[in-house]
């Protein structure tokens, strides 16, 4: 058994190397064939040939103007081709015919000239310039043949009009041949147009007979079983009617041909699932039929010979062929994918804009970093002495002794002065060396310009401090700037993800468990970052999303999968609409309890619980200066800039920098906050804690309490903060603790506030949060005699492991999801 199995094994795999092989091959010499044939120009030198043979009602050749003037615009680097190729196909049908169409092409030339002068650049007035050209090309002809009469002038005027029809016609179909963009579904209309110039191109092959059987009919079969193939029923019916209509006006015998080819292709379309085998089933079928419901037996077998060529030619095109056309088509695979490398490419190039000015923002923060070169401290030392003695020494009658004979003493002297100046802030008490003292004659001033000049020096290093510090600032931000954009880059780059293999298999496993699913929309298959959007038929209350459709994706993608969000209410479809996303691994419970100064309604203090949507939650506590509106309104204002800057991938540390410089210099007036934020990632339970100006934050760990404390002032006071970041690991059953000042510092009569608060906190018997928080608030007041003395807010967050609330749905024969590795 196992070497059957072994020998099996290897003959799929060669065989699939071979077809792998054989498919190379074909796609190599068909791209070959494909340069040629358009470095040749055949294209449009068949198409030529073929329409200047062309003819309806045996006599009319509506098709050679309008095609030479539609190429000339749309190809006009082969319109001498073109012409030529008309030229020779109308000679093949007849000397006159040739003449006729030499005459026609020379004054469409002519016209397109003339045409050129108005500098018209659309094809607005093109099908007017061709009726007007048809027109006076044919009369022209037949009045030097001697041709004019009554009859001849009214088939003139109606090839005129024919020939005004068929522009708008080549226009759509010539352009999707020669210019269209693989990416663009056809309309309706342009299928049509297509279709007719296809249909117009075998009108140049009637009469084309290999003993007996007509290449018209084969061709005609041909072009049915393709589309038929690529585009279902309805494309194949309307592809036979527009065929059979053609090919009818170029040979009035051949009426039963619409019928024929009708039937033949809505039978072929609706045999699509079949194949190639089953198309031309449906095309056998169906011209049997109409042959025997026609009753001559000897149409029959030449009928069923024609058939059987096509059928041979269809078997015989190459993939890439009928792959090609179905691009084209609306509604099939082909064309979705089209559509989907469109996109693709669209976010690629979103993506890499996006980069580009995250590289350019970052080279500017690198470029404010390095204009911080500090200045070195003895060129500093001699531009402190420059300006000293510039005061002093140069208007000095003995300054030539002291800076020309004695000038190594001299600048020792002042340089211990300045030293001396520097470390004690002042001159004052200060006895200068005895050597320079008694050879310097303006001692006194030169120690009064020195305390000056220092005293300037310190305002402007302080400048200059502010300066560097505020350069810094806005290079961090440029920073964070940067990398909010390249996080961005890349989320475009991962929604460009293929994933309709995953949305299909789960539409199937939904449907296998009895779900009539309407739409299966995967934005995100990354391991805790799933992000699916399902649409199905309303449940009507019983929950479905819940019980059956998150048990089931937590099974086949091997990850704890929720209901993060659900539109129940039926839509006009009857549908309902739910988002599941990846669990967390953990989860947290918040309380919270809070009382304004005097038991008044509005409190200084604010505090917000943020979704950062990366799997990290933030716990913020703000304390505005002082009470009331003014208090509220800044501790608001900075946790909802805060809450802006962390959503949008902003570092912790530079959002609260931004949050400082923004109050700082949004006013003049004394205005502050204390921010005390907490980071949890919900994947880990690693938490970050940044604390300015706050109280300590406390951690509940059964029985033990730990404190958590960093001293920064608060944001708004000075124009550069330092943030300290503690970083502490929680686990689950961990109570975070947060307050602000109004509960930590409420027993002004105890010193260590710190003990009492960790005391308090160890004696709560309780775990649940927001009773926490309610007996922490309670116990303050009551250290008051029930009186509010500032504003108090404590925030408490309990830990806990996620459970899921329903298990997991096992299926038999249900396949697990294949993520994909790779991005686009």
């Amino acid at each position: 058994m196992i070497a059957n199995k072994n020998v099996s094994g290897t003959g799929q795999v060669w065989t699939r190397q071979v077809s792998e092989q054989v498919d190379t091959t074909a796609r190599t010499w068909g791209e070959k064939i494909a340069d040629a044939a358009h470095r040749w120009n055949v294209l449009p030198l068949l198409m030529g040939f073929l329409l200047g043979r062309a003819l309806i009602l045996e006599e009319l050749t509506p098709f050679v103007i309008p095609y030479f003037i539609v190429m000339y615009y749309v190809r006009r680097d082969c319109i001498v081709t073109t012409g030529l190729a008309l030229i020779l196909g109308a000679f093949t049908q007849t000397v006159p015919l040739g003449l006729q169409t030499v005459l026609s092409v020379i004054l469409a030339l002519v016209a397109c000239k003339i045409s050129d002068r108005m500098r018209r650049k659309d094809f607005s007035r093109t099908p007017l310039l061709v009726m007007v050209t048809v027109f006076i090309s044919h009369l022209l002809y037949h009045v030097l043949t001697n041709q004019v009469n009554t009859y001849e002038l009214v088939m003139v005027a109606v090839e005129a009009v024919l020939g005004f029809v068929l522009t708008l016609i080549f226009i759509q179909s010539l352009s999707i041949v020669h210019l269209a963009k693989p990416y663009e579904p056809l309309k309706n209309e342009e299928i049509v147009s297509l279709v007719i110039l296809l249909a117009s191109l075998m009108t140049g092959t009637v009469d084309w007979m290999v003993e007996g059987v007509s290449m018209e009919h084969v061709l005609s079969r041909y072009l049915l079983l393709l589309f038929a193939f690529v585009g279902g029923g309805t494309i194949g019916a309307a592809v036979g009617v527009v065929t059979g209509l053609i090919l009818s006006l170029a040979n009035v015998s051949a009426l039963l041909q619409i019928n024929l080819l009708a039937f033949s292709g809505l039978l072929a379309g609706l045999l699509k699932e079949g194949g190639k085998v089953g198309v031309s089933a449906g095309l056998l079928i169906g011209t049997a039929i109409l042959a025997i419901y026609g009753g001559a037996e000897d149409t029959l077998y030449l009928s069923m010979v024609e058939t059987s060529l096509a059928i041979v030619l269809f078997v015989l095109t190459p993939a890439m062929v009928w792959k090609r056309v179905a691009r084209f088509i609306p509604g099939t695979l082909e064309n979705m994918q089209s559509h989907q490398e469109y996109m693709r490419r669209v976010r690629d190039v979103t993506a890499g804009k996006i980069q580009q000015f995250s590289e350019l923002f970052t080279q500017l923060s690198r470029s404010f970093a390095q204009t911080a070169d500090p200045e070195e401290i003895e060129e500093q030392a001699d531009a402190f002495l420059s300006r000293v003695t510039e005061f002093t020494c140069q208007k000095c009658w003995k300054k030539e002794q002291c800076w020309e004979k004695d000038m190594q003493s001299t600048y020792q002297g002042l340089r211990w002065l300045m030293e001396k100046v520097q470390e004690n802030g002042t001159l004052a008490g200060i006895t200068p060396p005895k050597d320079w003292e008694r050879k310097c004659v303006k001692t006194e001033k030169v120690m009064t310009v020195m305390e000056q000049e220092y005293d300037r020096q310190q305002s402007f290093d302080q400048l200059k401090k502010q300066v560097k510090e505020s350069r810094k600032l806005v290079a961090d931000q440029l920073s964070g700037v940067s990398r909010v954009m390249s996080d961005f880059a890349r989320e475009i780059q991962r929604e460009g993800m293929e994933l309709s293999f995953q949305e299909k298999q789960v539409s199937q496993a939904l449907e296998g468990l009895g779900l009539s699913v309407r739409r299966v929309d995967i934005h995100s298959l990354e391991e805790g970052k799933v992000d699916i959007e399902i649409s199905q038929p309303t449940c009507y209350g019983r929950d479905e999303c819940a019980k059956i459709v998150a048990p089931m994706l937590t099974e086949i993608l091997g990850e704890n999968i929720v209901v993060r969000e659900r539109h129940c209410e039926p839509q006009k479809d009857g549908s309902c609409t739910m988002c599941l996303a990846s669990a967390k691994t953990f989860e947290i419970d918040i309380g919270v309890a809070g009382a304004a100064k005097d038991g008044k309604l509005l409190s200084g203090d604010s505090f917000r619980t943020m979704d950062l949507g990366n799997g990290k939650m933030a716990l913020a506590i703000s304390d505005g200066m002082g009470n009331g509106e003014r208090a509220s309104l800044e501790s608001q204002s900075a946790l909802d800039m805060l809450q802006q800057l962390l959503r949008s991938g902003m570092d912790e540390k530079i959002s609260i920098k931004t949050v400082n410089s923004v109050l700082a210099l949004r006013s003049t007036d004394e205005m502050f906050a204390t921010v005390d934020l907490a980071l949890i990632d919900l994947q880990t339970a690693h938490t970050r804690f940044v604390k300015i100006g706050s109280t300590p934050s406390f951690v509940k760990r059964q029985s033990d309490v730990i404190t958590i404390t960093a001293n920064n002032l608060p944001v708004g006071i000075l124009d550069e903060i330092e943030v300290d970041v503690v970083s502490r690991m929680l686990k689950p059953g961990d109570l975070l603790i947060m307050m602000s000042d109004g509960i930590y510092e409420a027993p002004r009569h105890i010193e260590n506030r710190q003990a009492w608060m960790k005391r308090i906190i160890s004696e709560l018997e309780t775990d649940d949060p927001q009773e926490v928080a309610d007996l922490l608030l309670e116990k303050v007041i009551r250290q008051h005699s029930g009186q509010i003395v500032d504003d108090m807010t404590v925030l408490v967050a309990r830990i806990d492991r996620f459970v899921p609330q329903w298990s997991a749905i096992q299926v038999h024969g249900m396949q697990k999801l294949e993520r994909p590795r790779i991005v686009s």
